[in-house]
């Protein structure tokens, strides 16, 4: 089941300074035609930590936008994510 229909929003830090600190969830970093990574936890803070460099395959691969689903810390929600979309950045899963 893919990610809610919604507008996706530049990566950029002024949109990740607009989520509210503490919002839980998962989300998918993405460009034109790629999945780059799906993650899951405090959205604004694991968003801000990849536009900084955190992971240097996200830096290498470019993404400009994010989507998000607000959500527990959900690790089968996240896996199943990845299993869909399978991200460039995500190592396999199941």
């Amino acid at each position: 089941m893919p990610f809610p229909n919604q507008t996706a929003r530049a990566f950029t830090k002024a949109n990740i300074e607009a989520i509210k600190p503490g919002t839980i969830g998962v989300y998918g970093l993405f460009r034109q035609g790629a999945w780059v990574y799906i993650g899951r936890g405090d959205i604004r803070a694991r968003l801000l930590e990849h536009l900084g460099g955190g992971n240097a395959c996200i830096t290498r691969e470019k993404p400009t936008s994010y989507v998000d689903e607000v959500t527990t810390n959900d690790e089968a929600r996240e896996k199943a994510l990845i299993l869909e979309f399978d991200p460039i950045c995500n190592k396999k899963v199941g």
